[in-house]
């Protein structure tokens, strides 16, 4: 074995050692019973929600949103919630980026919330739907300086020649941001995926760990049907 192989295979043994010291839920766990839950999904993310940053979950607003390109092909990335109300679970983006022109083309996804301070997934698919412009706009000045500033660099997911060049982009847009607060940008497009599947997931430190699904028939406002599923 060369000293390169050795290195690598060194390395290898330390990173599977090192993954497989790592524990999940080392914390008591909070109960669920999925017969006391409510008829609609949307009052039970509210509560979960609540119960997370009363848990000091960090980041409870984050979730990873997964897509398909127009091969079909998965893609999968992490993003703020903007709201979840009658109409389903909101967030925004531009549109010309890779995942506002994936959802062009395919106009459906799912969502994901780990909350790991109280062991807790929750799941959601369905179609997805573009918001009117006056919505971007209401939806993109209610946000930070920050956000308004990295919206007006734009350009999300092009190719990037240097960090200089993203740096000068950067700084004109905190400029602008703050001269301008209502600046328009015309591609900033909020999205609501309107769901037809919500799975609640309460992990159980023995791994008996208590899935509940909502679902109905997609593309309609009919009544949930729950059940649960093993894990």
């Amino acid at each position: 074995m060369t000293d390169a192989s050795a290195s690598a295979s060194g390395a290898q043994r330390a990173f599977r050692d090192l993954l497989h010291a790592q524990r999940v839920w080392d914390i008591e766990l909070p109960a669920f019973d999925p017969g006391a839950a409510p008829q609609a999904p949307l009052p039970l993310f509210h509560t979960w929600f609540a119960e997370a940053v009363a848990a000091g979950q960090v980041e409870p607003h984050t979730m990873t949103l997964a897509t398909a390109d127009a091969a079909g092909l998965p893609d999968v990335r992490t993003l703020m919630l903007h709201d979840a109300d009658e109409r389903g679970w909101h967030f925004a983006t531009h549109a010309g980026s890779a995942k506002g022109r994936q959802l062009a083309t395919r106009p459906h996804a799912a969502l994901g919330f780990y909350w790991p301070a109280q062991g807790r997934q929750v799941r959601v698919r369905g179609p997805v739907t573009a918001g009117s412009a006056a919505e971007g706009r209401a939806d993109l000045h209610a946000r930070s300086t920050g956000a308004l500033a990295s919206a007006l660099v734009g350009r999300q997911s092009e190719v990037l020649g240097s960090t200089g060049e993203l740096d000068r982009a950067s700084d004109a847009a905190w400029q602008r941001a703050q001269a301008e607060p209502e600046a328009e940008v015309t591609s900033w497009t909020r999205y609501v995926v309107e769901p037809y599947e919500v799975e609640f997931f309460q992990g159980d430190a023995r791994r008996r760990h208590i899935r509940l699904r909502y679902h109905r028939e997609a593309g309609t406002a009919g009544a949930w049907q729950r059940e649960l599923l093993w894990p």
